[in-house]
């Protein structure tokens, strides 16, 4: 699929946006790059196929009462929850 330039754009926002660390809720990315909830759920998924990130399996929502982000991030809400690959981490 072609993207158009502002899409590129908005793809490498959101990815240099998770590559500085930590938890990042969708909440919190849509507010950053001023988007709906679901434009950012798209967005990750494209990243995802494109190899820039892979979904962590579902043992971390189950350990969410004895984590100390459990607030801040993805799992807690019953989000998805993404970590960058090699591909997608910086300077790749």
């Amino acid at each position: 699929m072609q993207r158009s330039k502002e899409q590129v754009m908005m793809l490498n926002r959101l990815l240099e946006l998770l590559r500085v660390g930590g938890t990042h809720r969708v909440a919190d990315l849509a507010r950053e790059l001023e988007i709906t909830h679901e434009l950012v759920e798209v967005m990750l998924e494209d990243l995802a196929r494109m190899g820039y990130l892979k979904p962590v399996g579902e043992t971390c929502a189950e350990r969410c009462a004895t984590c100390p982000l459990a607030g801040l991030c993805a799992a807690g809400e019953g989000g998805r929850v993404w970590t960058l690959t090699e591909k997608g981490q910086p300077g790749f």
